[in-house]
């Protein structure tokens, strides 16, 4: 007993077990002289390699086949879900190889779209600018209309406008905005005066663009709003998109010709910055959520957003801020930025 009494007593004088060192002990001891530990977990090693070649060589992955290369740039982002779920297999598989290479997509991955996890949003601004597709099926268009108002925007963008609704954001809309023209199924409403306003061609055969010259105090600047058309996943079909990627050309081409040189593009273009069909577009603007945004701005479908399709960009003026509004009764949400003109 007083044996056991002084083992009892050399224990306790060695004082409380220090953080982690239970944890140490746990995978260090399991871990150490597990010869095991670099040949297990190989297809996870794999798994990891693949995910960082996709991440990198995402441009290169064909769209001839079901559009394939588009649909993992629109969900890129997302790809960064596989690697905490490759590395929580790695720990229960106890893989060294694993883990070390699991910091090849973790680190790609961080230089990707580490820069959207910090806020680049400043004070300020010359002009507020909003956009929003309103759903055409909008249960309420004036309370919609209202909500997105309410946000302060000097020039407001609606898309996916039902002719038998135009009355209602009209009329919901005209004590903010004395300036206004809706073209097809886009309308543009703004505080300060329009001019030039007219349809844009996106080879569509009906109008879902248009371009306006609104006179700011701090100048001119071009307007434009558009909706492209919408891609669709299909089992049979892959990601369909081929209407929307010509529209998108003609679109380019269009903000390419315009003469001024302040230029702001709102709208629903059913694509991420990433997605290499629209580079006709966003190779001469660059988005304002990626330059003055906080985080990465998903924008649809409202009740869990998943991609940023909605789209404010610009060419020639400085983006200050840019983020999402409070959901309305649409299944996107209403976004916003303010430039420095």
């Amino acid at each position: 007993m007083a044996q056991a009494h002084m083992a009892d007593t050399d224990r306790g004088s060695s004082g409380p077990e220090r953080p982690g060192s239970r944890v140490r002990r746990l995978f260090g001891g399991r871990w150490r002289g597990d010869r095991g530990i670099w040949r297990r977990g190989i297809v996870l090693a794999a798994l990891a390699v693949l995910l960082t070649l996709t991440m990198v060589l995402h441009a290169r992955v064909p769209n001839r086949v079901g559009n394939l290369g588009s649909l993992i740039e629109t969900f890129l982002p997302w790809l960064g879900i596989g690697i905490p779920v490759l590395l929580v297999l790695a720990v229960l598989r106890r893989s060294a190889t694993a883990l070390i290479v699991l910091l090849l997509p973790a680190v790609i991955w961080l230089n990707l779209f580490g820069g959207l996890l910090t806020g680049k949003a400043d004070s300020g601004g010359d002009l507020m600018v909003a956009t929003h597709n309103v759903n055409a099926q909008n249960p309420d268009p004036e309370g919609t209309a209202k909500k997105v108002a309410a946000s302060g925007a000097d020039v407001l963008a609606l898309e996916e406008l039902a002719a038998g609704q135009v009355p209602a954001y009209t009329k919901a809309l005209a004590a903010t905005y004395p300036y206004h023209s809706v073209q097809g199924t886009v309308g543009l409403w703004s505080k300060y005066p329009m001019s030039g306003t007219r349809p844009v061609d996106i080879r569509l055969g009906w109008v879902r663009a248009m371009r306006s010259t609104v006179t700011t105090p701090q100048g001119r600047i071009g307007v434009y709003v558009a909706h492209l058309p919408s891609v669709r996943v299909k089992l049979n079909a892959g990601f369909t998109a081929s209407q929307r990627d010509e529209s998108a050309v003609a679109l380019g081409e269009a903000i390419a010709h315009e003469p001024l040189h302040d230029v702001v593009l709102l709208g629903d273009l059913n694509g991420t910055m990433n997605d290499r069909s629209l580079t006709g577009v966003t190779s001469q603007m660059r988005s304002t959520q990626g330059a003055a945004g906080d985080g990465f701005g998903f924008s649809w479908p409202a009740g869990f957003p998943m991609a940023r399709i909605d789209q404010i960009m610009v060419k020639g003026v400085d983006p200050v801020s840019s983020w999402t509004l409070p959901r309305t009764d649409s299944d996107h949400l209403p976004i916003a930025a303010r430039l420095r003109l």
